[in-house]
């Protein structure tokens, strides 16, 4: 059987929190179910309301409860970032997901699809980096919102513990609310220094 596995992230441009980076894993020929999944359109998980993506991720779960499908999240956090910088905690997030599904999965019988400029560690023969994948590839789409409902509900429970800075509405990125709680308040341990830099002079 031929495993086709998804790759993508979501959180790199938000100004607190970590980025996260989403697998997905799919026999190939589960692509006509999937897409019926997404409502019968390959598209972005931001072009998607929230509670869509929930009721999908929702579908996921059951999927990967009777085995039929496998996903992983990792979540590299705000620190990791400012010591690293954004694109190598991408990468360290894609190896982490990559990982984590390790032995579900025969190497030489899968291949990976990345969006964007995404690379998936050298030893992984079998990938393909597509421009916008996650709106031309099922694969790439699904992983996109595994990562994005998995970071989002993660902001969620971080705004219940940060609640000066409504991260549960805005979920770290820089909106104009975002931007004047951070002037009123200052950085919290969730925020990303090197982001915010022109925020706190």
């Amino acid at each position: 059987m031929k495993f086709v596995i998804g790759v993508d992230e979501a959180g790199r441009g938000p100004l607190a929190g970590p980025v996260s980076v989403g697998v997905f894993m799919a026999p190939k020929n589960l692509n006509k179910k999937l897409i019926k999944i997404l409502g019968g359109k390959i598209r972005d998980s931001k072009k998607l309301s929230p509670k869509r993506r929930e009721g999908i991720y929702k579908q996921f779960k059951e999927l990967k409860k009777s085995r039929e499908i496998n996903f992983s999240v990792s979540h590299i956090s705000n620190k990791v970032i400012d010591e690293i910088g954004i694109s190598k905690a991408v990468q360290k997030g894609i190896d982490m997901s990559l990982y984590n599904l390790h032995s579900s999965y025969d190497r030489k019988n899968s291949v990976i699809r990345l969006d964007g400029l995404l690379k998936a560690p050298k030893e992984f023969k079998n990938q393909k980096t597509i421009i916008k994948g996650d709106e031309k590839d099922v694969f790439i789409a699904c992983a996109s919102i595994v990562a994005k409902v998995s970071r989002d509900r993660l902001l969620c429970r971080l705004g219940s513990k940060y609640p000066a800075y409504s991260l549960e509405i805005h979920k770290g990125y820089g909106t104009q609310l975002h931007i004047k709680l951070i002037k009123k308040y200052g950085l919290s341990p969730l925020h990303r220094k090197s982001f915010c830099k022109n925020l706190t002079k």
